[in-house]
C-alpha cells in the first residue's frame, strides 16, 4: 500500500520549489533504510569473494535513446529525500544528454528499475552484476483490497519484485528485505 508514501512526497513537494520530489526518491530512501538494515543484500560477488559494503549506493536503471544506463546514487542512506530527488533528476537529465562521467556509473552496491511510470503493473528485473540484488517497481493504481474484516476498499497499491542472486542473498533473506522494505513504504515515519 503505497497511499502513505505519496502523502510523504505530496508534503515534501509542497515544502520545496527546488526540485520535483518523486516516488521513486522515496523510493531509493527506503531502499537505503533497508539495505542498512540488511547488509547481506547491499553486497556483490566477485571472484575472490562476497563483499558486503558499508556504502550504500543505489543505481537507478535510465531509459536513453541508445538503450540503458545505470547512474548511481552515491550514498543514499545520508542523504534527504529532498536531496535524493535533486541527485535523481540531475543524473537523469545528464545521462538523457549523454553527459554523465564515468564515475557517476560506477560503485553501485544496489539497483532499482522503476516501470511505473510507463503503466506497468508487474515485471521481473535482471540483475545488475555484481550486485546481490535489483528491486522491480511497478505502477501505483487503485485496486480492491479484501481488509482483514473482508470489506474491500479501494487502495493505492504498487508491486515490487527482489530479483536476488542466491549465490548472496538467498530466499529467507530476500523475504525479510521485502518485510521491512514494505514497512518502510507504508509506514514512511520510520525514515525519519
Amino acid at each position: 500500500n503505497v497511499e502513505r508514501a505519496l502523502e510523504m512526497v505530496a508534503d515534501l513537494r509542497s515544502s520545496t520549489d527546488q526540485v520535483r520530489v518523486t516516488l521513486t526518491a522515496f523510493l531509493v530512501k527506503a531502499c537505503a533504510w533497508t539495505l542498512a538494515r540488511h547488509p547481506g543484500v547491499n553486497a556483490t560477488y566477485g571472484a575472490e569473494a562476497i563483499t558486503e559494503w558499508a556504502d550504500i549506493n543505489i543505481c537507478m536503471a535510465v531509459s536513453v535513446e541508445q538503450g540503458l544506463l545505470v547512474p548511481v546514487v552515491h550514498h543514499a542512506d545520508r542523504l534527504s529525500t529532498i536531496d535524493i530527488a535533486a541527485r535523481i533528476a540531475d543524473l537523469g537529465q545528464r545521462a538523457r544528454d549523454g553527459k554523465l562521467q564515468p564515475q557517476e556509473m560506477q560503485g553501485g552496491t544496489f539497483t532499482i528499475s522503476n516501470l511505473g511510470m510507463m503503466g506497468v503493473d508487474h515485471f521481473t528485473a535482471i540483475i545488475n552484476p555484481p550486485e546481490a540484488a535489483i528491486l522491480a517497481v511497478s505502477r501505483a493504481a487503485r485496486v480492491p483490497v479484501v481488509m482483514d474484516d473482508d470489506r474491500v476498499e479501494i487502495k493505492m497499491m504498487a508491486s515490487f519484485t527482489l530479483t536476488a542472486d542466491h549465490r548472496l542473498v538467498d530466499g529467507a533473506k530476500a523475504a525479510q528485505f521485502l518485510a521491512d522494505l514494505k514497512k518502510a513504504i507504508e509506514h514512511p515515519g520510520v525514515l525519519l
